[in-house]
């Protein structure tokens, strides 16, 4: 990803903005996906083919995760360890959802399309977030 790019998606030029930017982003999305498995497991769990009970737990503990991620954003300087550490939970979830859909969910053509669509979009936050950092690392 080029600062070019990395500069038009976080609309700004600053690397520390763009991390913030980028970890807020995350912790929006993540979050409302995260209520939403959790306060309609059964309705989503039809939906996509997938076990309510999994549904409830997964959005629990995103829920928990996009907090914990919106508070590495509020911070003016989000600390280093933190955003690798997001980073790397979100290459995790990526491969696992990838990983979960050919070993042993059963999921319904929403739930085919669904769980690649997600574990690109968090994928797609890691990058950013990781490049971010690094722009953040290379400035004086």
């Amino acid at each position: 990803m080029s600062q070019a790019l990395l500069t038009g998606l976080a609309r700004t030029s600053r690397p520390q903005s763009a991390v913030r930017r980028f970890l807020a982003l995350d912790a929006v999305v993540t979050g409302a996906n995260g209520i939403a498995y959790a306060v309609a497991p059964g309705p989503l769990g039809e939906f996509l083919g997938v076990d309510a009970d999994l549904l409830r737990i997964l959005g629990l503990l995103l829920a928990l995760y996009a907090a914990g991620v919106a508070g590495l954003a509020s911070r003016p300087r989000p600390p280093v360890l933190g955003v690798k550490l997001v980073v790397d939970i979100n290459v995790l979830w990526a491969v696992l959802s990838l990983v979960a859909l050919a070993a042993w969910l059963e999921p319904t053509t929403a739930g085919l399309v669904w769980t690649p669509l997600q574990a690109a979009t968090v994928a797609g936050f890691a990058l950013a977030q990781w490049v971010a950092l690094r722009a953040v690392a290379r400035t004086p």
